[in-house]
């Protein structure tokens, strides 16, 4: 099947970190489309006639408007290119580039539900968590506003292509492993380690009982879901299945450390894993009292690319 990320780039050196990570994950491969999509924020007054056409509403625009239009257009364009000579055709990629009077986190988000789009990428910009609560980022907003479709946000410069999934045996994990199986489908190059850790603060998860046959066959599910390591053979298993080759999956456990967020974000730096994979709660659950593992896991990572899924 067809895959479709819509990307969120700004022309700043974080859209090009979403590039280069893109690349390294995809070049080569013909069954991933790209939808590359940038917001130009202008007055109200500016696109208050909704009946005009692009050229006239862009001729409306203030000075300071038009720059930023232009900008991101020129970026747009020279990113297409950019993917064509690193693997990524043109015929692959499609662009948009929006006039919006209100949030650009949210018009991207409409655009991600609109789209039927298996994931929306965006770049984090680096800044600290303190700075994020006074000024606000794009990728804060989406994060919190989106559980209906899977975020990955890339930081920094990402070269490996080998991934890190935390897994605790919860449908969290189940729901981030098939987005993974499905996107990682026929990849030549990316290794996949499932990491497990007891962690004295990490959280015992228990699997639902309907929740394992919405992805794996259901005489499966009845004769492994009480095995004490089905954390680990879930997750196995639905990649073999996936056509994931057996030998590009590994399995690492640890007990060492107080939190299971400290651990992989350690684990992702050590052995120099370019992707952290994790499943979240809904907004309905109450997170534990220490928080949550995947905020905080975001919060701490470097250099790395997150994908948040549920």
């Amino acid at each position: 099947m067809e895959k479709k990320l819509l990307v969120a780039v700004d022309a700043s050196v974080y859209s090009t970190n979403i590039l280069h990570y893109l690349e390294r994950l995809f070049a080569g491969l013909d069954d991933i489309r790209f939808h590359l999509i940038s917001v130009v924020t202008c007055n109200p007054s500016e696109t208050a006639k909704e009946w005009f056409d692009e050229l006239e509403l862009l001729n409306m625009l203030s000075r300071e408007a038009k720059a930023r239009y232009a900008k991101k257009n020129r970026y747009l364009k020279s990113a297409v290119e950019r993917l064509g000579r690193n693997g990524i055709p043109a015929e692959n990629v499609t662009t948009e580039l929006k006039l919006s009077t209100g949030n650009p986190a949210l018009e991207v988000l409409k655009v991600a539900r609109k789209g039927f789009y298996d994931a929306l990428i965006i770049g984090r910009r680096g800044i600290s968590k303190l700075e994020e609560l006074i000024m606000g980022s794009v990728s804060t907003s989406l994060l919190e506003k989106c559980h209906d479709v899977p975020i990955w946000i890339v930081d920094g410069q990402v070269d490996s292509r080998k991934f890190l999934v935390p897994v605790d045996g919860s449908h969290f994990t189940l729901q981030a492993l098939d987005h993974l199986c499905f996107i990682l489908q026929n990849n030549p190059s990316a290794e996949i380690t499932l990491f497990h850790s007891t962690a004295i603060f990490s959280q015992t998860q228990q699997l639902e009982k309907d929740y394992c046959p919405r992805f794996l066959d259901s005489d499966w599910c009845e004769t492994h879901r009480n095995n004490e390591e089905f954390y680990f053979k879930a997750p196995y298993h639905m990649l073999i299945n996936s056509g994931f080759p057996a030998e590009r999956i590994h399995r690492l456990e640890t007990n060492k450390g107080m939190y299971a967020s400290r651990q992989i974000v350690r684990q992702a730096l050590i052995d120099d894993f370019g992707t952290i994979v994790m499943g979240r709660r809904r907004k309905q659950i109450k997170k534990g009292v220490f928080g949550s593992v995947t905020e905080k896991v975001l919060a701490m990572s470097e250099n790395t690319a997150v994908w948040i899924v549920g």
